[in-house]
């Protein structure tokens, strides 16, 4: 069974930076895809980047420029890095996979993290 453990979160002043992290783990050879999704209070869970095996990276709009989304894919481990952070970054942060490869079979599933808070305060 796949898991997705993150770590990272926390408290941070505008302006700031947090790194995240987030490791599979299930007896994966691969995962096609790793990123990440965020969920504000009263809002609804929207992408914040998300990494192809094969290197290609897509990032929402309102972190371009300011957010790194890159992976490691011999650790199965994804790392978002949050520069120039701001009070609308707040919320709880959500790993998410998809595509995994266990056994030499395809499991065309999406998994997710418990889930880390990070606060900006302004």
């Amino acid at each position: 069974q796949v898991q997705l453990v993150e770590s990272g979160g926390g408290l941070v002043q505008a302006g700031g930076s947090l790194k995240l992290s987030c490791t599979a783990s299930g007896g994966i050879f691969s995962l096609n895809v790793m990123g990440w999704y965020r969920q504000a209070p009263g809002k609804e869970r929207e992408l914040v980047a998300i990494h192809t095996r094969i290197g290609t990276t897509n990032y929402a709009d309102s972190v371009k420029g300011r957010f790194t989304n890159y992976r490691d894919n011999a650790k199965n481990t994804v790392y978002l890095q949050m520069n120039s952070m701001k009070p609308d970054d707040t919320a709880v942060y959500l790993c998410h996979a998809n595509g995994a490869t266990i056994g030499g079979i395809f499991y065309n599933h999406h998994y997710w993290g418990q889930g880390t808070q990070v606060t900006v305060s302004s």
